[in-house]
């Protein structure tokens, strides 16, 4: 219960006035009104922010999956020199916190030039999406039997053939599973869009900081109506892949 208190106070705050916000905290004595709703959805800034959003979170979504895809089926089906060393690296990888690389991922982007570019928030969030799809898929693949890759092999099926009829049916949910998290991952990043790209790059997170809260103003109204509206794209995707999601992740999920 108490964890649905912070979204019915930005509910509240979405839908009351300005002068309101200030002059009556508590809502006592709150003035409804739709202004921040009209004004957002009136700025032409709020599309570029999230058409940067969705631009970046699905090309996360993307390459985290096709990286994870195969370096799962890597780790899981074949044997090799190096292999539990990569995967207690990735084990590892998952224990840096984010923000200790900040500087170290700043510096590498300015000495390619990828500064102000689409690209140094993709490398950047797929750096940190990365890992744990490698490793749900891992242990998805993990649930596929050796025998019947091997009976399909046998039997002449091509390695096509035996990922769509054999290994794809098994792991779809947990792929569903790393593209709703890295998409979530990338979408709701605030501290890397602020820092790596200007203000015509940013996604919505940042670009809804720097429009609405400043040292002179402080549009609380429009803000909690912008993120409002930010986050029905999210919402909307997890109650489609809800159940998807959840079994992905439970499949996937490190043993």
């Amino acid at each position: 219960m108490f964890a649905f208190i912070p979204v019915i106070w930005m509910v509240i705050t979405a839908f009351t006035s300005e002068e309101s916000i200030f002059r009556d905290p508590l809502g006592a004595y709150r003035t409804w009104t739709l202004e921040n709703f009209t004004a957002v959805l009136t700025d032409p800034n709020l599309l570029r922010f999230i058409g940067n959003g969705l631009f970046v979170s699905i090309t996360t979504s993307v390459i985290s999956l096709a990286v994870g895809f195969l370096a799962g089926y890597s780790f899981s089906k074949f044997r090799y020199r190096g292999r539990s060393t990569a995967m207690y690296t990735l084990l590892l990888a998952q224990m840096v916190p984010e923000v200790l690389l900040l500087l170290t991922l700043y510096t590498t982007m300015a000495k390619f030039g990828l500064l102000n570019t689409y690209p140094a928030l993709i490398i950047s969030y797929t750096t940190f999406t990365l890992p744990l799809s490698v490793l749900m898929m891992k242990n998805a693949f993990d649930a596929v039997p050796d025998e019947l890759i091997e009976a399909g092999r046998i039997d002449g099926a091509s390695e096509w053939r035996i990922m769509n009829s054999v290994i794809f049916p098994v792991v779809k949910t947990s792929m569903i599973a790393v593209c709703m998290f890295a998409f979530i991952r990338a979408w709701n990043d605030l501290v890397y869009a602020l820092t790596l790209v200007d203000t015509t790059k940013q996604t919505l997170p940042a670009g809804l900081t720097l429009t609405y809260l400043g040292e002179f103003q402080s549009q609380y109204g429009q803000m909690m109506a912008a993120s409002l509206i930010s986050s029905l794209p999210v919402i909307a995707i997890f109650l489609v892949f809800q159940k998807q999601f959840v079994s992905g992740a439970l499949a996937g999920s490190i043993k």
